[in-house]
């Protein structure tokens, strides 16, 4: 009997690259996945895919814009209505946003980038998450990035900026939920040549020394073939399982990358001056 199944996934980001991955995993270990993305075509490539491959799990395709809290509400009322509430939620819908100097960034585009990696995760946490601790069993996985944990550099603020609002998000989440059987935790998926690799490669391409540590992280991926995307999905599909359950509020690595772990966060100490003992 496969792990997920008869377990109901929402997966956001799930029309391409990884965020496909992940649904098909899920669905090939059992699941009934509901592949979330703006785009319907691709999201339907996503479906495809799962009938062509014989997965034991369905995928089912809704599209929604995740960072537009009316839209999610919609996707929640459907979800329940068509399917059942789910009990594993992964949020791979990300965007790198606006390549630029501060000073010059579009502040819309830098908003933007925000919703889609840092709000939109809590508009699917909390349209799920009740329902999760009703079960009494419950997985969220929230895609982040090294890029958080790295010294600030520039043109790169929107992106770093709403994946480390995402990681502390997801650490009061699991501070929230601890002890009820739902997890909460993040993944950086590893160094893969995604499409969103290859939109950074495109745009930094001739932007000379104001972006030479992308243009070496562009190149050293390409050298390298970047991590496999197989890695990333058997870390979802380890965290989403019952064995899963060990881990909460936790920074989590693809085994053996590419680029070696940095220092995430150390487990929160409680000596602040006005505690009581």
């Amino acid at each position: 009997m496969a792990d997920q199944d008869g377990r109901i996934a929402v997966v956001t980001g799930g029309g391409r690259g990884l965020g496909s991955a992940f649904a098909l995993g899920l669905a090939e270990q059992g699941a009934h996945v509901i592949a979330v993305a703006r785009s319907a075509d691709e999201l339907a490539e996503t479906a495809r895919l799962a009938e062509e491959r014989g997965t034991r799990g369905i995928v089912t395709p809704i599209a929604c814009d995740v960072a537009d809290h009316l839209a999610v509400a919609d996707l929640r009322r459907e979800v329940l209505g068509r399917v059942g509430q789910p009990t594993i939620l992964v949020n791979a819908a990300g965007i790198f946003g606006p390549i630029a100097l501060i000073k010059d960034v579009d502040p819309e585009a830098w908003m933007r980038t925000l919703m889609v990696d840092a709000v939109a995760p809590l508009y699917t946490v909390n349209a799920f998450l009740e329902g999760m601790l009703e079960a009494g069993w419950g997985r969220i996985v929230n895609v982040t990035s090294a890029a958080a944990l790295h010294p600030p550099g520039p043109i790169n603020s929107a992106y770093g900026t709403a994946k480390a609002a995402l990681n502390q998000m997801t650490r009061h989440l699991a501070a929230e939920i601890a002890g009820s059987g739902v997890t909460a935790n993040v993944i950086h998926p590893g160094d893969v040549k995604t499409a969103m690799w290859a939109d950074i490669r495109d745009r930094v391409a001739g932007m000379g020394a104001i972006a030479e540590n992308y243009l070496e992280w562009v190149d050293w991926v390409e050298e390298t073939g970047g991590d496999p995307p197989d890695k990333a999905v058997a870390l979802v599909l380890r965290l989403t399982s019952d064995a899963g359950g060990a881990t909460n509020g936790e920074f989590c690595w693809i085994d053996d990358p590419l680029q070696p772990p940095s220092p995430s966060w150390d487990p929160p100490t409680d000596e602040r001056p006005w505690m009581k003992d």
